[in-house]
């Protein structure tokens, strides 16, 4: 999608190259949450990080001064929010705000904690905002924010899965209308809008929730078995491949394939939250990311070839090969993906 949601020319209601590094950043550590979490909890938001990096991502050698610019090259640094890096024990994520944009309008929270029944349970929620509708970059913040707190009141008191991750979506609603009624005019139009997609691991069980064109995909730690997208987007060609009017490549081929029919903010058509639950058969890692990455890699068995195989072992160093990788092919949009490894077994898939 050339911007972060819809297409001007689709939308139904109306740079400078870097260098991605491989090396483990200083800011990649997740800030304990000032809200009181306990030590085996923890969580990382797309805020997290300071605004500048210890090296230059232009030209990789040169340090970079306290003025934001690169003592050997002279390269301005990306402002904080043009490139985010989180990184839990259990997850990671990051973000780039792409070659063509001039501002990121995604955004992320990644959070870890134990459930009522002493297992491990990992939350991340990635949201892309919608360019052609205002404060975009606000929306998907305030999404993200919301869903996760959201999932996180909700662990502790052993709600069931889907449940939690259909109250986290439209608190994530909630969140985006609220932005709409602080503008001057009318809330319901050109209003504050962003979609979203989140996955949450605990008890040996895999949710996903979203509203939009962001997705999930599954990714078996043995390749050799078939990875799955674990979501199907909200937009004109899902709905003509679905109603059996055009095959999948005539609908993405198509100018209109990525006009969304579902979104987060004031003026969407119809809130619809989906959700799904999965038992995986052994380990895998689940990537939860924006079309600013899967444009490039669209298909399961695509996300599987470009995910590295250590992507369980290595999460923040998959996400930026991945971040990297649709820098490569154009880095026309923002881009933003979470790499969750999966490292519980249950048996066989149950989805809904």
């Amino acid at each position: 999608m050339p911007e972060s949601g819809l297409p001007d020319e689709a939308d139904p209601r109306s740079a400078d190259p870097r260098v991605l590094r491989d090396d483990p950043p200083q800011a990649a550590a997740g800030a304990a949450d000032p809200a009181g979490t306990s030590p085996s909890e923890s969580s990382a938001t797309a805020d997290t990080l300071p605004a500048a990096l210890p090296r230059c991502v232009a030209c990789d050698t040169g340090a970079v001064d306290d003025d934001g610019y690169c003592q050997h090259c002279g390269h301005k640094q990306p402002r904080e929010r043009d490139h985010m890096e989180c990184e839990l024990p259990s997850v990671a994520a990051a973000s780039d705000r792409g070659l063509r944009h001039h501002r990121n309008e995604d955004f992320f929270e990644l959070y870890e904690a134990a459930t009522p029944q002493g297992s491990p349970a990992t939350i991340a929620v990635v949201c892309d905002g919608v360019s052609s509708a205002t404060r975009p970059d606000d929306a998907s913040a305030a999404a993200a924010r919301a869903a996760s707190a959201s999932m996180r009141e909700a662990l502790p008191q052993g709600t069931p899965p889907q449940q939690a991750m259909h109250s986290a979506l439209l608190a994530a609603a909630e969140a985006v209308n609220s932005l709409a009624a602080e503008g001057p005019n009318e809330p319901s139009k050109n209003a504050p809008a962003c979609t979203i997609v989140s996955s949450l691991t605990a008890d040996g069980i895999l949710t996903v929730g979203w509203i939009g064109d962001s997705r999930a995909y599954w990714v078996p730690e043995d390749r050799s078995a078939p990875p799955a997208r674990l979501t199907e987007d909200d937009s004109w060609a899902a709905q003509m491949v679905a109603a059996g009017l055009m095959s999948e490549d005539e609908a993405y081929a198509d100018v209109r394939a990525h006009a969304i029919t579902g979104w987060l903010g004031a003026d969407a058509y119809e809130l619809d939250p989906h959700t799904a639950s999965f038992k995986p058969d052994g380990p895998g890692v689940v990537v939860v990311c924006t079309d600013g990455l899967w444009n490039y890699a669209e298909s399961a068995e695509q996300m599987a070839a470009v995910l590295p195989p250590d992507a369980g072992e290595r999460p923040l160093q998959s996400a930026r090969r991945l971040v990297g990788y649709a820098l490569d092919g154009g880095g026309h949009d923002n881009v933003t993906v979470a790499v969750v490894p999966f490292r519980m077994t249950a048996a066989g898939p149950d989805a809904s």
